[in-house]
């Protein structure tokens, strides 16, 4: 017998491998700590979503993934063999969603970390560690989306853009008057079709007015704000 059979040996007597009872109160409080972080979870999410589309099913995976770490991590801990087995079992495992939002990302780690700590039975460690979280969240949050964020794209006709007077000029000149910055973003220009220009503002406050003033100056098509959620102008 090597000494690495040894090893092997010793390390698993020291483990009761046939022994997979648990303490039912355990597990119990532990999945109605996960199940309370996890609306936590769900709810600070769902006040501090600032993507374009809302998804309701994404967010209560959110709480049903924090409820079922628990379940592993409650499985993994009461037995080593287990432990192995379920780690074996959990690396065929291959996730191919694709996450649309950083946020998101962010908000599956939270779950996961508290799933983990709780299954582990730091409920304390799980507590603090969320309600310092979704403070932070939703101070941030709430932070950039002071300042609203929106692409006014514009349609007008090619043959106002070349005076000095240009429609060009004078959208500019009054999204100037209504926005703390301003970015040309886009100007595509079609041979007889006319030309498109999309600008990257920051609105002052939550007045849209301008754009209907925009929708009325000689020479416009149409106007359009779309609120946009990229990175904010520096």
């Amino acid at each position: 017998m090597t000494f690495s059979d040894i090893f092997k040996k010793k390390f698993l007597e020291s483990f009761d491998t046939t022994n997979t009872e648990v303490n039912i109160y355990t597990i119990i409080f532990a999945f109605l700590v996960a199940l309370i972080i996890g609306t936590f979870i769900f709810f600070i999410y769902k006040y501090t979503f600032g993507g374009v589309m809302y998804s309701r099913s994404f967010n209560a995976s959110l709480l049903g993934l924090t409820v079922i770490t628990t379940f592993v991590i409650s499985a993994v801990t009461s037995n080593v063999v287990l432990s192995l087995g379920m780690v074996g079992a959990l690396s065929i495992v291959r996730f191919r969603t694709a996450i649309k939002d950083p946020m998101d990302l962010v908000f599956l780690f939270w779950a996961i970390g508290v799933g983990i700590v709780t299954g582990a039975q730091l409920y304390a460690l799980a507590v603090i560690g969320s309600v310092v979280i979704g403070a932070i969240i939703f101070i941030t949050s709430r932070r950039l989306s002071f300042d609203s964020a929106y692409l006014v794209i514009i349609n007008c006709d090619n043959s106002k853009l070349s005076s000095s007077d240009s429609v060009e000029n004078k959208c500019i000149d009054m999204m100037k008057k209504h926005t703390k910055k301003l970015r040309l973003k886009s100007k595509i220009v079609s041979a007889g079709k006319g030309t498109e220009l999309i600008y990257e503002i920051r609105s002052k406050g939550d007045n849209t007015d301008f754009i209907n003033e925009i929708s009325t100056l000689d020479g416009i098509h149409n106007a359009s704000l779309v609120s946009y959620n990229g990175e904010f102008l520096d």
